[in-house]
């Protein structure tokens, strides 16, 4: 599978943006940019200097934060937006424009022959001021185009020349990955141009479109921190690397994943939201192992329950004991970590009275510690 080439797009600070409770400062948007840089993502891409005059002094105050990762914007398929967004020093412009039924109609207004005709017009502007500048252009709404539509859209559109890359959008998130798969693949044997794919969570499926479009031969995919965006958003960077790395560890080796931590931390508290206690990595329950069976066979192996090791991400696995699922051999590896050698038959009787009074309520660690302690001390009386 073509996983070993790829690029993230990191969109946190375009996408991002759309999110219901994100408001970034500039001060903000470096620092994420920062964070991202370290990360090791290779492209961010920012809201259109179009949207305010301070979000076209921030796309200015990022080109020269000196960055290794190249910044993009994101805009229109208008000839004055593309003036404009080349004005600030972009590394590469990414635009857009609507192929589907729904925003031809309620959105820009125009047919296929106008949308053609259009990206012409502004895709040889662009080419005429900046022949090195990075292009990419996307259909909006790819997927509830027609596929006749689209493909007509994009082999125009590469016929001209004049692009880097096709963009793919799951505007809406309605896409199957096999949907995914089958129009990828087409642009990838069509053009040999790079393909990027966008794709929107509404209804689950952002992780699992954006692998497919990976495995049909894409290769560029944005991601948002958390997956915050519009409505349900896009593609979480944590959930994509967590399904690469599942896949191949060496797919992912390339970021700094003991950063991923501190990414979702810091977009959580920007937002002022919680990480979901599930979240990819980074939940709070990523890593817990509660039940006996499952303690028991973590800790002689942990690949037995765990298919990412925390450790790769700077985490560490939690198997907590004060419940009444728990099993005498996670009462043992607690002993053994307190220097207390307890005999077999304890260890059970212990366990066992752990189970009965977190019928009740649930233990803390000190009255474990404290039944072991005094179990150890009993049997060296004897």
């Amino acid at each position: 599978m073509p996983f070993d080439y790829y690029h993230i797009i990191d969109s946190t600070l375009r996408e991002g943006e759309q999110f219901s409770t994100a408001t970034f400062s500039t001060a903000q948007k470096l620092e994420i940019a920062g964070l991202l840089d370290d990360f090791g993502v290779e492209m961010i891409e920012m809201t259109s200097p179009c949207a305010s005059p301070q979000s076209e002094a921030d796309i200015r105050a990022l080109v020269d934060a000196g960055l290794n990762a190249r910044i993009l914007t994101h805009i229109r398929c208008h000839r004055d937006d593309a003036l404009r967004a080349l004005d600030t020093g972009v590394h590469g412009l990414d635009i857009v424009i609507g192929t589907s039924p729904q925003l031809m109609q309620h959105s820009h207004g125009k047919n296929i022959r106008q949308i053609i005709d259009l990206a012409a017009e502004v895709l040889s502007f662009v080419r005429e001021q900046a022949p090195d500048i990075v292009l990419r252009f996307s259909t909006e709404d790819t997927f509830r185009s027609r596929e006749a539509d689209v493909l007509r859209v994009y082999l125009s559109v590469a016929d001209l020349g004049l692009v880097n890359r096709l963009g793919v959008a799951d505007t809406v998130g309605v896409a199957l990955p096999q949907q995914v798969y089958a129009m990828v693949h087409q642009l990838v044997r069509l053009t040999e141009l790079d393909v990027e794919f966008h794709g929107h969570n509404d209804s689950g499926c952002a992780i699992a479109n954006a692998c497919a479009a990976l495995d049909a031969g894409a290769t560029h995919i944005d991601t948002t921190v958390l997956g915050i965006g519009e409505r349900n958003g896009i593609t979480p960077l944590g959930g994509l690397i967590a399904r690469l790395y599942t896949l191949d560890k060496a797919f992912v080796t390339k970021y700094r994943l003991g950063l991923l931590q501190e990414l979702d931390h810091l977009i959580a508290a920007r937002c002022h939201i919680d990480i979901p206690f599930g979240n990819y990595i980074t939940g709070a329950s990523a890593f817990i192992h509660k039940a006996g069976i499952h303690a028991k066979a973590v800790l002689a192996n942990p690949s037995t329950y765990e298919v990412i090791q925390p450790h790769d991400f700077g985490l560490e696995r939690q198997i907590p004991i004060g419940h009444r699922l728990t099993g005498w051999n996670a009462i043992r590896e607690r002993a053994l970590g307190l220097g207390l050698n307890l005999d077999t038959v304890t260890l059970k009787a212990i366990t066992q009275e752990i189970k009965q009074r977190a019928d009740v309520a649930p233990l803390a660690l000190d009255q474990i510690d404290l039944l072991l302690t005094e179990a150890s001390a009993r049997q060296c009386l004897q």
